[in-house]
């Protein structure tokens, strides 16, 4: 038996690291639930999620030295995540993590339990939020806006979660979410 490896997946804005924040705080008392950080080649002090920051060499080679579950480039970044969640899953926990949709087919191949949560806004609510945040360009926000239009995804696994609501609604989706996935 194995734990659940829980993808998490959307469109820049779409609230993913929110959510994670929200329900890692939420299930912080139950054991089986793991979350962790990933290691992004964005210093700390740039914001966005808490990670582990690593300089471009570093990055690469942990990764040649297989360091990583999975790992991706995107944004001008590279991502990767831990590849202690293999202890975690072997430990029958159930990690949730925000990767990219790239990743989901590799996921499946080297997870036995793969699921993957994929977080939906309308065009309006994302478009407030890219511009709320305050780190794009208006060019980089309707380049993020087509590429949300265009975020499909297709396999078994998949599990959609709207975000379009107040924090306190998504929050409790997504743990009620995350809690079926972990029981099922």
């Amino acid at each position: 038996m194995s734990g659940t490896l829980i993808l998490v997946v959307g469109p820049s804005g779409s609230g993913k690291d929110t959510l994670i924040a929200a329900a890692a705080r939420d299930l912080a008392g139950d054991g089986t639930f793991v979350f962790p950080r990933r290691i992004i080649t964005r210093p700390t002090e740039a914001g966005g999620e808490p990670h582990i920051a690593q300089t471009l060499p570093a990055f690469e080679e942990a990764e040649k030295a297989g360091a990583f579950a999975l790992s991706w480039r995107a944004h001008g970044l590279a991502y990767g995540i831990p590849g202690t969640i293999a202890d975690d899953l072997r430990a029958q926990r159930h990690v949730v993590i925000n990767v990219s949709r790239g990743v989901i087919d590799i996921a499946r191949q080297r997870y036995p339990r793969v699921h993957t949560i994929a977080v939906v806004v309308s065009q309006e609510e994302l478009a407030r939020r890219l511009v709320a945040r305050g780190r794009e360009t208006a060019a980089d926000i309707e380049a993020r806006l087509a590429r949300a239009q265009a975020f499909r995804l297709q396999g078994s696994g998949i599990h959609i979660l709207d975000n379009d609501g107040p924090l306190a609604q998504g929050s409790a989706r997504m743990v009620a979410l995350l809690r079926a996935l972990a029981a099922g």
